[in-house]
């Protein structure tokens, strides 16, 4: 099988890559603009891989997605290339509108012409698996299993600029699969953590100050819930879904871990205590902070359709995941290191109404 991935060099593209490679025997494209959250170290246990190759393009780029498509002739397409930090589009949105909304508008397009030149049996056989996020849905009410959860058709209500972009692209998926026939499949996932992952997410960031000693800064009173999902099983479900997934349906993944912020982050202390005792107990390094703008309460996933049609379970619980995440972490300095000399965990997000009120009039 030959599988092009776009996003490839991060967090979950990475994880998705290697899994092809070196689990699914697969020949690998991966197509990565390698923006700051792109990291070819990522990708070094498949490097010199016989089975794997690299373009470095954006999915922006019309000409290089139909090079690379038309050159490398793919049986599926893995679109994970996207804008995904909330906390930056909050300050930044434009990124996220060209690269997300424009970009995916611009590999549909590539692709769709590349499809419409397959043979009958390649043609049938071919799929494009646009990967999305749960927070295109909006936000839940209650505190961990508190009863209701997204569904494949909960209506879209996104609350950041992030999501919004990722929900306009999840609307020009089906558009097209709707009106040209392309064979696309939407996923939408919860939030996934594991090893590889950006050091300004909240489980990473937490690890790396705590290892340094800085403060571990937690949103508002740490309430907020998500439903975390293993970065591994995520990988291992988007394998599945492109080989057994119907054409046009709509898969949701998730963990099924609800957890609030401030009992993922007490966790991860409880195991940094346990692993690199340090002359204090990790947790006193707990700060509240000004909460997130439109921060949304809850996220849970009903994974229901994928685990019966398709026979998906996560193998990662949260208590086994973090062990594995937190050691990985310890054990490799090398890779996050020069990340934390580019980015050593300053908030991000902040929005100054006034501030940017007085730009716009300048």
């Amino acid at each position: 099988m030959r599988v092009m991935v776009t996003g490839g060099a991060g967090f979950i593209g990475s994880a998705l890559v290697r899994h092809l490679v070196l689990d699914g025997g697969h020949d690998v494209l991966t197509v990565d603009a390698l923006t700051y959250a792109g990291n070819l170290e990522s990708l070094n246990p498949v490097h010199d891989h016989p089975r794997h190759r690299f373009v470095c393009a954006d999915i922006r780029d019309a000409a290089a997605m139909r090079a690379a498509i038309g050159t490398f002739r793919p049986d599926r397409i893995m679109h994970l290339a996207a804008e995904s930090h909330v906390d930056r589009s909050i300050t930044g949105a434009d990124a996220f509108i060209t690269t997300n909304i424009v970009g995916t508008f611009t590999l549909l397009e590539a692709a769709r012409a590349y499809w419409h030149g397959l043979a009958p049996e390649r043609r049938a056989a071919f799929r494009l698996v646009h990967v999305s996020t749960d927070e295109v849905y909006g936000s839940l009410e209650g505190g961990p299993g508190s009863g209701g959860a997204f569904q494949e058709t909960t209506p879209y209500d996104p609350s950041s600029p992030y999501a919004a972009s990722k929900a306009a692209a999840d609307h020009l998926a089906r558009a097209w699969h709707r009106t040209y026939g392309l064979p696309v499949i939407v996923t939408n996932c919860s939030n996934n953590y594991g090893p590889y992952h950006f050091p300004e997410k909240l489980i990473p960031l937490t690890i790396l100050n705590a290892l340094e000693g800085k403060p571990l800064p937690i949103y508002g009173k740490g309430e907020n819930v998500r439903d975390w999902l293993y970065v591994d099983d995520h990988a291992r479900a988007l394998d599945l879904i492109a080989t057994r997934g119907r054409a046009g349906a709509t898969y949701n993944i998730g963990g099924g871990n609800e957890r609030r912020n401030i009992d993922v982050v007490r966790q991860i202390c409880a195991v940094l205590d346990q692993l690199r005792p340090a002359a204090h107990a990790y947790a006193d390094l707990i700060r509240f902070v000004t909460d997130r703008p439109g921060h949304d309460a809850r996220y849970a996933i009903d994974a229901t359709l994928l685990e019966t049609e398709l026979g998906w379970r996560a193998q990662e619980n949260f208590d086994s995941g973090i062990m594995r995440t937190v050691r990985w972490y310890l054990d490799n300095r090398a890779w996050w290191a020069p990340l934390r000399d580019a980015y050593a965990g300053e908030r991000l997000g902040l929005y100054a109404p006034e501030r940017t009120m007085r730009q716009a009039s300048a």
